[in-house]
């Protein structure tokens, strides 16, 4: 099956539109037709099928055929992450995240980030086009850039972790796990968090330290072993 994306459709929709750009795709290159059937999800759980009432290059429109509701997770899966220096392993976080299954993203400028901006715009489409390619009908909330000073300021619910490289006494992340959760865990930048916000995270918001394992995992590799997890836990 192959899954498109509208955010504009919802339970109530009977017929729509595609964007210029999505008709002239599905016209010319996927050379779909009147007749043919479509799968589109929302993004917010529903997934529809609609068929093609018109199939011109400039506007394809479709026509509401059946509708059903995705269940949401029982749980809820915040990772902060910090970008990396190179942003294609960025990248691949957002997109096996979002395979794997994943509620929210917040990338996070800290004290040793190399990299303190982000293309919020191609995150997006990088996130949307792993929910089509996974067959899910929810799209994670990808946020904006923040420094980490100001997203610790937050109020939090849930689970908290982060996770640092500290010869400090430190939890398995494993073992903290509960299913079911609200969880957040901070990912730091390669060269790990400053004292400084570790002390923040403990202190002020009473985040638990954790381990992912008896290696050093690059900031990519440790988030996706978080997400895993905490997908794992949730089976």
């Amino acid at each position: 099956m192959q899954l498109f994306y509208n955010p504009e459709i919802n339970e109530n929709t009977t017929q729509f539109s595609f964007s210029k750009e999505e008709s002239k795709h599905i016209v010319k290159v996927l050379r779909k037709k009147v007749g043919d059937i479509m799968h589109i999800t929302n993004g917010s759980g529903w997934l529809f099928s609609a068929e093609i009432i018109l199939d011109t290059i400039k506007k394809c429109v479709a026509e509401v055929k059946t509708k059903q509701f995705q269940t949401p997770s029982k749980y809820h899966l915040h990772l902060a992450v910090a970008p990396t220096k190179m942003n294609d392993r960025y990248e691949w976080f957002l997109e096996k995240a979002t395979e794997i299954g994943i509620q929210e993203i917040t990338p996070i400028i800290c004290d040793h980030s190399e990299r303190k901006y982000i293309k919020q715009e191609r995150f997006e489409k990088i996130v949307q086009s792993a929910m089509k390619q996974s067959l899910s009908c929810y799209l994670p909330k990808l946020n904006e850039a923040i420094a980490y000073k100001d997203f610790i300021k937050q109020d939090f619910t849930g689970d908290l972790f982060i996770a640092h490289c500290e010869e400090t006494n430190r939890k398995s992340l494993k073992q903290e796990l509960k299913p079911n959760q609200e969880t957040t865990i901070l990912i730091g930048p390669e060269g790990d968090f400053s004292i400084k916000e570790i002390a923040l995270a403990l202190v002020e918001h009473t985040f638990i330290p954790v381990t992912l394992g008896e290696t050093r995992l690059r900031t990519e590799t440790a988030a996706i072993v978080s997400c895993h997890s905490v997908a794992f836990v949730n089976e």
